[in-house]
């Protein structure tokens, strides 16, 4: 038999458990921000990085499980958006001014409405792709324009505000203190999810046919898995995991805006690849998604320290990009 050498055994550790890489990163960024401002390491700034990191961490739990199938989501961000928007034009109070005649509904009729408007879309997404063979970047590009159309169209770009909404709409923007760190409630939604489709990704006859789908379409479908209904299903959970980040991002942000984050599909999207999902698909954990998700907002908080400017982040963001896929490239490579 064939000698490995170290590089080797180390690309098959990588390839083995692919969020090690990104946690390597992580532990790095962290100490080298640490060493550049000793501020870094507070409890609050530890709170506040939590707190950045809610809204992008739970998308991207759904991001993975599309990237995990070889899809792409291009629409997550204009979905959540108009799911918000449904969520928060049915809880708004109907004495406040120009609203619509649907509001005044009770909180979680509204919550409920909006995450199924979540699913609906998801469903959208997954019906074009399976039901036509649109490729799924084509598909989810066009719905990003129709979805952010609808959101200016239906609910006329106007900004729900805090104050008039019910507490429940916003509960997820509470904190609760453990010592000096602060942690919202959103933040322990995002977890629960976390650890809810981690399980299922790693313990479920459906988590197995979404790693073998996006391994080989081909010898999953030979093997009796139905690819079609597989990426259906995904695209529908995704929609349903938007949906409640929509809720999350009210209480984060503790208003409804029509106008998306520009940056918010190309943050999910730097999430998983840069936490060790393969953009080819069949590799990847969310663990590796969640740490990803840290870098991005560590990498940025800590430049922020440092006194550099937004260009610089965005900088550094694009290099971790490059060198996360190029690592990936590297350890797809792996002798068996």
């Amino acid at each position: 038999m064939e000698r490995r050498t170290p590089m080797q055994r180390v690309q098959g550790v990588l390839h083995k458990y692919p969020y090690l890489s990104p946690l390597i990163v992580l532990l790095i960024a962290v100490v080298v921000f640490f060493l550049l401002n000793e501020r870094f390491l507070l409890p609050q700034n530890l709170s506040f990085i939590t707190q950045q990191t809610v809204i992008v961490g739970t998308l991207a739990i759904a991001q993975t499980l599309v990237i995990l199938t070889a899809g792409i989501d291009l629409s997550i961000g204009a979905v959540m958006v108009f799911s918000q928007m449904v969520m928060a034009n049915l809880a708004v109070y109907a004495t406040a001014s120009n609203v619509l005649p649907v509001a005044g509904q009770s909180p979680v009729v509204a919550i409920t409405i909006g995450i199924v408007a979540g699913v609906l879309a998801g469903a959208l997404n997954g019906f074009l792709i399976v039901r036509f063979n649109l490729p799924p970047f084509i598909v989810t590009l066009g719905t990003l324009s129709i979805f952010s159309a609808l959101t200016l169209i239906l609910f006329k770009a106007r900004t729900i505000q805090n104050a008039e909404m019910p507490e429940a709409m916003k509960f997820l923007g509470n904190t609760f203190t453990i010592g000096e760190f602060q942690l919202l409630y959103g933040v322990i939604l995002m977890l629960i999810l976390y650890g809810i489709f981690g399980y299922i990704l790693r313990s479920t006859a459906w988590g197995m046919h979404i790693y073998a789908v996006g391994d080989d379409p081909n010898a999953a479908e030979l093997s009796g898995i139905s690819t079609k209904r597989v990426i259906f299903s995904v695209y529908v959970v995704s929609g349903l995991i938007i949906g409640i980040a929509a809720w999350v991002t009210i209480g984060r942000v503790g208003s409804a805006s029509p106008n998306p984050d520009p940056l918010l599909n190309l943050d999910t999207i730097t999430a998983v690849v840069i936490g060790g999902t393969s953009l080819f698909g069949g590799r990847g954990t969310l663990i590796g998604t969640l740490i990803g998700a840290l870098i991005i907002t560590v990498v940025q908080n800590g430049l922020s320290l440092a006194g550099l400017d937004q260009a610089y982040r965005v900088l550094a963001i694009g290099v971790l990009v490059i060198v996360a896929v190029a690592i990936d490239q590297w350890i797809r490579k792996v002798k068996a």
